[in-house]
């Protein structure tokens, strides 16, 4: 199955770093999801879920990915190392299947990696009891980064050696895929909290909002909004990388600011759930 995951190492007060490794193997698809991601062997050793620049939402999913998971890190959350991937434009000739060839020649370049937890099981609230404020933790983070792929049908956390993982941050941040009235979007409650998984057990949210806030600075949300690459940035429909940077980290800012405000939208549906 490949080594484990190295421990993480990233604390709130370091500076975060993203190694880049290259891909040498293809080991086998993963087919829960649309974008078909896949197990992969790198160079160091490792095996790796690679998120593909070439499927789905594209390398939009995998800002989000670096921004959710660097953020869920910052605050004490587990999350798999997060890796930028290089894939050969000759790795997909020898594939037999033409669905993943084409994917794995669309994703020529830098791509998006986290380390592969050997063993781990899905999280099935139903099995597995979570305390008040990891569960609190949670739902205050993706209504932060606003993700919408936190529910029962996929709940995209997986138990490792008897720790809650945080995995799939791709669907956050859903504001980029426009660039319209972003300042706007950061003040808006998130409604889709009321279909989150751990929703029923987040009766700590204000204490949770109080500690974050505290964690998540502006010098935060640079260091991590500077982990971008360039060339993700570049595009027809974005700005400047310069000024997406500065877009994020002042949609992050602008967020954190407005917290009561998808605080109290997640209290009142909470309400209602239970």
């Amino acid at each position: 199955m490949g080594k484990e995951t190295k421990e993480d190492t990233n604390s709130n007060d370091t500076q975060p770093e993203i190694r880049t490794v290259d891909i040498i193997r293809y080991v086998t698809p993963l087919r829960e999801g649309g974008s078909l991601p896949a197990i992969v062997e790198a160079d160091d050793g490792f095996l790796y879920v690679l998120k593909f620049r070439g499927a789905g939402q594209g390398i939009k999913a995998l800002i989000a990915e670096v921004i959710g998971g660097e953020i869920a890190r910052a605050v004490g959350l587990k999350v798999p190392e997060i890796v930028f991937a290089t894939v050969d434009p000759a790795f997909g000739r020898t594939e037999p299947d033409e669905e993943i060839q084409d994917l794995l020649k669309r994703s020529a370049g830098l791509n998006l990696a986290l380390h592969y937890l050997s063993g781990a099981i899905t999280f099935d609230p139903t099995v597995t009891e979570i305390d008040a404020t990891l569960a609190s933790q949670i739902v205050w983070l993706d209504c932060f980064i606003t993700n919408v792929d936190r529910t029962v049908r996929n709940t995209n956390m997986l138990m490792w050696h008897k720790e809650l993982w945080l995995i799939d941050h791709g669907a956050s941040l859903y504001f980029h895929h426009s660039w319209t009235a972003w300042e706007e979007q950061s003040q808006r409650p998130f409604v889709q909290v009321k279909d989150h998984v751990l929703l029923p057990w987040a009766t700590e949210l204000e204490a949770v909002d109080n500690t974050f806030r505290s964690l998540l600075t502006p010098e935060k949300f640079r260091s991590i909004v500077s982990l971008i690459p360039d060339e993700w940035l570049i595009t027809d429909s974005s700005p400047s990388p310069g000024e997406s940077r500065a877009v994020y980290q002042q949609f992050l800012t602008g967020r954190l600011a407005a917290s009561q405000t998808f605080l109290k939208e997640a209290q009142h549906a909470r309400e209602a759930v239970i």
